[in-house]
């Protein structure tokens, strides 16, 4: 009977709890998570919950269920390819067709680079009464430092402790305000553009459903190489790769509604329009108390810093891409697109007049750019000839082809709210 027992406990010793098997796959999808907790959102969500209190919480959760499916698309084509988004374009499609909207994704990731390091700024300046210009130059330096010295797994165990930090941060904000959770409920879920909120509709979706993490994510996913394991742990992986995917968009968009939130609880009822993230702590500070001004400025810190590591890592390998090449920091293309995104989006910086208002139309310029991306996406993941038996199912292509629609419609209805 002993002898029995120890050949069982000899037969299970190495196999993990589930628990820890899912912890194992933890990661990808933190990383794409940092980069719609950004400063850009944080204009974003600022703006809508103090201009429209509850009222624009929907397209938070409607711009997280299309995150959902786009993300866990992109990283599927990492898993079933083993190639990233930039890869299969430059390996599956006419050279001017993938240049053009690589360039545009390569714009599209200096454009987050600039809110990010922009962010960072803001909240040194808020800290320390840094000069945003210098703020900028010495976010920059921190982050060629982290991406250039350190492999995905060190940049994945700073951006989880990184989210960590952000959510704490908006869980203690929360506590110390009143929320009117029946209107936030009825906000949730219910679809609402009052007149004059399409700009900050569109912002909000740009800073959600961002294009450099669609590429981020079937790089970091392809990165681990499980496309080379035989087809039943290839099918594991792709399992848990949407349960890391879910769970990283659900904190996502808990962080969000937080911020929205917090804005319509403390300016949207005192009757106070944000307009600058400056602005935003010092209005704190006398109505939360010092504490919650300190911790808005820590977490905006950290938001900027994690999501400007993963701005240059999607830029470096976009521009890695093009070449047919994954990313890797020490390469001389993924180098290239680092210095592209993060140099250019520093440079952007000392151009800016109104911060705030710059962190908005990033916003906004990502979410015109994104149909681009996604409909990229889309073409291959259906393809046979790209994923194989892997390719997207007659479901899958409706529902992606839905959310390509949606966001087609609202880009069609900011373009009308410029025009009229």
């Amino acid at each position: 009977m002993l002898k029995k027992i120890i050949e069982k406990l000899h037969k299970t010793g190495h196999r993990r709890p589930p628990v820890a098997g899912f912890m194992k796959y933890i990661g990808p999808g933190l990383l794409v998570t940092v980069g719609f907790i950004d400063p850009g959102n944080w204009a974003a969500n600022m703006a809508a919950g103090s201009t429209y209190g509850y009222s624009l919480l929907w397209m938070v959760t409607l711009s997280t269920v299309m995150l959902i499916l786009l993300q866990h698309n992109a990283a599927h084509l990492g898993i079933a390819t083993g190639y990233c988004l930039s890869e299969a374009a430059t390996r599956y499609l006419q050279p001017w067709v993938s240049r053009t909207v690589l360039s545009s994704a390569v714009l599209a990731a200096v454009a987050t680079a600039m809110a990010e390091i922009l962010g960072a700024a803001i909240a040194l300046q808020m800290l320390f009464r840094i000069p945003i210009k210098i703020g900028a130059l010495l976010t920059l330096a921190v982050i060629f430092t982290l991406i250039l010295k350190n492999s995905y797994s060190h940049l994945e165990k700073y951006i989880i402790g990184f989210v960590s930090l952000i959510g704490l941060s908006f869980l203690f904000e929360l506590i110390l305000v009143q929320i009117a959770w029946p209107e936030a409920a009825v906000g949730w879920v219910m679809p609402h553009t009052p007149p004059g909120s399409i700009p900050i509709v569109m912002s909000v979706m740009g800073a959600v459903v961002m294009p450099h993490n669609l590429f981020l994510h079937s790089e970091i996913i392809q990165s681990r190489q499980w496309n080379l394991e035989d087809e039943a742990v290839r099918n594991h992986q792709l399992k848990y790769e949407f349960f890391d995917t879910l769970f990283s968009m659900i904190v996502g968009w808990g962080i969000n509604s937080a911020m929205i939130l917090v804005a319509a609880a403390v300016f949207f009822q005192s009757g106070t329009v944000v307009t600058d993230l400056i602005q935003a702590e010092h209005l704190l500070r006398p109505l939360l108390g010092n504490a919650a001004a300190v911790v808005f400025a820590v977490a905006l810190l950290f938001a900027g810093v994690a999501s400007s590591i993963t701005a240059g890592m999607a830029g470096g390998g976009i521009y890695a891409g093009m070449f047919g090449e994954p990313f890797n920091s020490s390469d001389p293309h993924s180098r290239v697109g680092i210095g592209i995104t993060l140099v250019i989006g520093t440079a952007v910086v000392f151009l800016v007049d109104n911060p705030f208002n710059s962190l908005i139309l990033s916003q906004i310029l990502l979410s015109v750019q994104l149909p681009w991306t996604i409909f990229l996406q889309i073409h291959l993941t259906s393809s046979d000839k790209v994923m194989g038996k892997h390719a997207n199912d007659r479901l899958g292509r409706i529902m992606l082809w839905c959310v390509g629609a949606v966001v087609v419609v609202l880009n069609g209805m900011l373009l009308w709210s410029y025009l009229k």
